[in-house]
């Protein structure tokens, strides 16, 4: 009897000491479901936007990425975002279609205590956890000065412009068109003589630049609020045998991809673009300090950008790693 009670004793010490393991290990390999609400899968930067959050989340072995595609309509996106809460995700990413359409679903789930990272695209507001984004604004704003300097150096009096802009309601498409125009007004012979919409996209940037340049052939710059677009308006000009090398095509982007516009201004078609950075990396960082420390994160984060012309093309594209 003298032998059992130490032996019950360090029997159940063993016990409770594989049960703390257990657990500890059990708290180790919580694993986190993230939810990814995309307005869309069908550009260049929304696809090295996607590989880009795909390839962060593979970072942590605790985290689940589960990415649902918008198809840019906003109705879609509030059911996608109603969906993923449905699977009890731990975390909400969303790059919003429309600010207005999404704001309400935005603070629906932040209010219902899941944190929410907005990228790209802001909502009404600030019921969300943060926002991670470029500042369009700024950027537009550059790429006006941009096309100022260009315009005095090519002394066109006029200087006419073709804005191609991005989805109509869209908060890029606001701030860059408006920073666009504070960039130009070091330059009074600019005008912009004609607005048409491509939403972002290459296909539909060109029937809208050759309907344009059908009514009016006398324009000197094509400022676009994407580089997709821009190459879209390159095509219709050079269908509607325009001087092209009287002329200045640019975009916001800066995407290193083969068919990106870094590679694009090295072959001579576009002649400026602007990065703009998508935050996925910055987005699933925060992510695991939000969930695994309890971290609280900024309420806004702004990411910078780089001027890419001709003359740093080939050394940006050295720095971004460019496709070949």
């Amino acid at each position: 009897m003298k032998l059992f009670k130490p032996l019950s004793i360090l029997a159940a010490a063993a016990t409770l000491g594989l049960i703390a393991v257990q657990q500890h290990s059990s708290a180790q390999t919580k694993q986190y479901l993230i939810g990814f609400s995309q307005l869309a899968f069908d550009d260049p930067w929304r696809v090295a936007f996607n590989n880009q959050m795909n390839k962060a989340a593979g970072k942590y072995s605790d985290f689940k990425l589960v990415t649902v595609n918008a198809q840019r309509d906003s109705a879609k996106q509030v059911a996608d975002v109603e969906n993923l809460v449905q699977q009890k995700i731990d975390l909400l990413i969303i790059s919003p279609n429309e600010a207005a359409p999404l704001t309400t679903i935005v603070k629906k789930v932040y209010d219902s205590g899941i944190p929410v990272i907005v990228l790209d695209r802001n909502v009404l507001g600030e019921a969300y956890t943060m926002f991670i984004g470029a500042d369009n604004k700024f950027i537009g704003t550059k790429a006006g000065a941009y096309v100022a300097k260009w315009c005095t150096t090519m002394k066109y009096r006029p200087c006419n412009v073709l804005e191609v802009t991005g989805l109509s309601g869209s908060t890029p498409a606001q701030e860059r068109g408006a920073g666009f125009r504070e960039g130009i007004k070091k330059n009074r012979n600019i005008k912009i003589l004609s607005s048409v919409t491509s939403e972002w996209q290459k296909v539909k940037a060109l029937p809208a630049a050759a309907a344009a340049f059908q009514a009016k052939t006398n324009f000197h710059v094509v400022y676009a609020h994407n580089d997709d677009s821009a190459e879209g308006a390159y095509i219709a000009a050079q269908n509607a045998n325009l001087d092209l090398k009287k002329m200045l095509f640019l975009g916001i982007d800066g995407l290193p991809d083969k068919n990106g516009a870094i590679v694009s201004i090295l072959q001579g078609r576009l002649g400026a673009t602007f990065v703009y950075p998508n935050g996925a990396a910055e987005a699933i960082d925060w992510a695991h300090k939000i969930l695994t420390k309890g971290e609280k994160p900024p309420k806004k984060i702004t990411l910078g950008t780089d001027e890419i012309t001709t003359e740093n093309a080939k050394a940006a594209c050295e720095k971004y790693d460019c496709e070949k």
